[in-house]
């Protein structure tokens, strides 16, 4: 890992074992993109990958070289309105009315390790052996702004983090309308465009095409990431699949309002922006402020979409989830939600609560309706104390009965609305966002509370956390159940309304980061009505995420197949449900909704004593086996291996750190009849180890199961007997091996 500047050509070489990353200063000062991929072999001088030449009707930045055109040149950070006609990751509106800007090379730093990012979630290192920063400062002389260009290479991995950050030295304020986090500029468009796109209940499903002249692009403008849009991309080369090849992946560490786009232009090269959404963004910059932009993480492969998601699993595993609960095993809970929903009493849950630990489960989750006069969804919210009438024993009695049956205890908050039903929101009426004069928006009879007004997080935080310093409360599901409209805050002038969406996230960030610190020991876990804002941001405060409401196994599926390009298993909480289930209200097997959900933090969602003797016992087994294996499936490495978007089959695998032990999760939508016969190719076992098959007994090699298959045909591959227990839709398997002599 180095990160090398050649005086001679004014070129930055940022190289580790896997990737190198090369830039210059060129003629007019500016950055430009010179190389990113493969580690290639550092020299003194890469100039000549800049190439130039005189195109017909294009405008010069020097009246006597057409060839030198910003036009037709791969930029690091290119401005708006000079002779590059594309979508620029700068635009400042100054005094004058003018949004031209000339940011020219001042100085460089290089350091060891990696900084932290003020009120931003970002990737970090424990020593600084694990990285170095450049920062690349440039300077326009008219405004006297300075930015800062952040690029940090990690000593493993192709991974390489950007940011900006800008700083007013000027006498006058100037408004930055858009304000990238990371501009690639790419030689050639030969890419296949993969992203993670859907709706509520179906997140994160996988959406490919070409890229093509024009603009294509992802995005959210509805203040939280959206179910609609991750805030996650991969270009891949058209060879390359999970197995092999070249790809690229970004991903932008932040829960608000974003933008990730790909230009192709005329010439058929590529410009990829990724950064907070121009359209929701306007940030006033006064003389001595600074702003700080989000992260974005690019990682390079070339052996394919498996290393790719391997790459993101651990580095945010390890370098952006934090805290007690980073490298432990998650607790197996079960929530009271989709049992009661708001039709509880203490009673009722103390009876929930007791098979669930007779069951074999860990902690105990109690949903929403605990709090003020919440029965429904029109009232209470923002009353964060218990209701008495439910609850006579208050949380921190109910907490007490949870504990003694020995289990933890959850709770359900959703912090950052209100109803207009409640006494939060008579007391403070105008600590809502809405728009003056104007109609205000509910969703769910709920109102968006303004979190980029300190008062408005410093009363929600006292309410969350004199309820932790009372009760034994180990976990937190931190709820959000609408997007943002009529966003406006009466706190801010009109100069700095185009701010609101963004310091409302740095306001969730803010609460988050005191909640934390304060209760270290509490595990948060992030919703938004499933996974509305599963995101990286989010990873940083909660090491994981409800990727869904739609907790039907089929549907999840795809879900979590998707999920996983970019985030470990680690992060995904993933629960069994009743059946039929209350989203697609589909009857799916008991075995089958676990072990979909073994791939991910697991739980269940249901009322177990609802369960037949013999359902009971399935469960019990479910745990017993969760726990004996968790640590692997949580933290192991990841393999999918036949694709739930492109056939009647889907499979995944999690393989130990030592590859002793491997757990293959097989999936049949469908029953079939007279079928073909199926193998399944592994991954990432060792070649030379005898693995035990757990369902059959036989003994494989690990190149056997990796180059000839494990054999997943049964009796369907034929007609099934009737001595045979039939086979059903939506069936599946788990295969553990376990190696028998190294």
């Amino acid at each position: 890992m180095n990160i090398i500047y050649h005086a001679s050509g004014r070129i930055f070489h940022l190289y580790n074992d896997t990737i190198s990353y090369l830039m210059m200063i060129l003629r007019n000062g500016h950055l430009g993109q010179l190389y990113f991929g493969r580690r290639i072999q550092d020299k003194e001088d890469f100039s000549y990958l800049l190439e130039t030449c005189e195109r017909p009707m294009t405008s010069c930045v020097y009246e006597t070289d057409r060839s030198f055109s910003l036009e037709h040149i791969r930029q690091e950070y290119p401005v708006f309105g000079t002779t590059d006609f594309r979508q620029p990751a700068l635009e400042i509106l100054q005094e004058n009315g003018s949004r031209i800007s000339n940011f020219t090379y001042d100085s460089y730093a290089i350091t060891d390790g990696k900084p932290a990012l003020s009120g931003l979630p970002a990737t970090y290192t424990e020593n600084d052996a694990e990285a170095r920063t450049l920062c690349i400062t440039l300077k326009d002389d008219v405004t006297n702004v300075q930015m800062q260009l952040f690029y940090t290479i990690f000593a493993k991995g192709g991974i390489l983090a950007r940011s900006v950050r800008f700083l007013n030295q000027g006498t006058q304020p100037v408004h930055l309308t858009r304000a990238m986090s990371l501009c690639l500029d790419l030689p050639d468009c030969d890419y296949i465009w993969e992203q993670l796109s859907g709706c509520w209940a179906r997140e994160c499903h996988i959406h490919t095409r070409r890229l093509e002249p024009g603009i294509q692009s992802i995005g959210s403008m509805r203040g939280n990431s959206s179910h609609e849009h991750n805030p996650f991309l991969i270009l891949k080369r058209p060879s390359a699949d999970e197995r092999q090849g070249e790809a690229i992946g970004l991903s932008l560490i932040y829960s608000g309002c974003f933008r990730i786009q790909a230009e192709t232009d005329a010439h058929q090269t590529v410009r990829i922006l990724a950064g907070i959404d121009p359209e929701t963004f306007d940030w006033k910059l006064d003389t001595n402020e600074t702003l700080q932009t989000p992260e974005a993480v690019l990682v390079y492969t070339d052996r394919g979409l498996n290393h790719l998601s391997q790459t993101f699993h651990k580095l945010y595993q390890k370098r952006l989830a934090r805290g007690y609960w980073r490298d432990r095993p998650r607790p197996i809970l079960n929530n009271n939600w989709e049992a009661t929903y708001f039709d509880f009493t203490e009673e009722r849950l103390i009876e929930i609560a007791a098979r669930t630990k007779e069951c074999g489960a860990e902690l105990f989750v109690l949903d929403d309706g605990w709090f003020g006069a919440r029965s429904g969804e029109k009232a209470g919210l923002g009353d964060w104390k218990p209701n008495k009438d439910r609850l006579p024993n208050g949380i921190a009695g109910l907490a007490e009965r949870i504990e003694a049956l020995g289990m933890k205890f959850g709770l359900w908050f959703e912090p950052e609305m209100t109803n207009k039903d409640s006494d939060f929101y008579r007391q403070h009426p105008d600590w809502i966002l809405e728009t003056p004069q104007r109609s205000v928006s509910h969703g769910r009879f709920q109102y968006v509370l303004d979190f980029s007004r300190e008062e408005v997080v410093n009363a929600i935080y006292e309410q969350m956390a004199e309820l932790l310093r009372t009760a034994k409360i180990s976990y937190i599901k931190w709820d959000m159940n609408r997007s943002i409209t009529e966003c406006y805050s009466k706190a801010w002038p009109a100069d700095r309304q185009g701010e609101i969406y963004h310091r409302y996230i740095l306001g969730v960030y803010a609460l988050y980061e005191r909640l934390t610190r304060e209760f270290p020991h509490v595990l948060f876990e992030s919703c938004a009505s499933g996974g509305g804002r599963f995101d990286p941001g989010m990873l940083f405060y909660a090491p994981q995420g409800w990727v869904s409401d739609n907790s039907d196994a089929i549907e999840r599926l795809k879900i979590q197949y998707g999920t996983s390009m970019c985030y470990p298993l680690s992060s995904m909480g993933s629960h069994v449900s009743v059946s039929p289930n209350h989203q697609v209200f589909r009857y799916t097997p008991l075995h089958t909704r676990a072990n979909v959900a073994y791939f991910g933090t697991f739980g269940y969602e249901l009322d177990l004593n609802k369960l037949t003797p013999q359902e009971t016992e399935e469960v019990k087994a479910q745990i017993r086996f969760m726990k004996q294996y968790r640590e692997i499936l949580q933290y192991g490495t990841f393999y999918r291996l036949k694709s739930p978007f492109e056939g009647n089959e889907a499979a995944w695998m999690c393989v130990s750190e030592d590859q002793k032990t491997a757990l293959i999760g097989w999936y049949r939508i469908l029953n079939v009849v007279n079928d073909r016969y199926t193998r399944l190719r592994l991954e990432g076992l060792n070649p030379d180890y005898l693995y035990r098959n757990s369902r059959t007994g036989i003994c494989h090699y690990g190149d056997e199961l990796m180059y000839a298959g494990l054999i997943t045909s049964d009796e369907t591959a034929g007609q099934v007997p009737p001595d045979v227990t039939p086979y059903t839709d939506f069936d599946s398997r788990i295969y553990v091996l376990e190696v028998t002599r190294p």
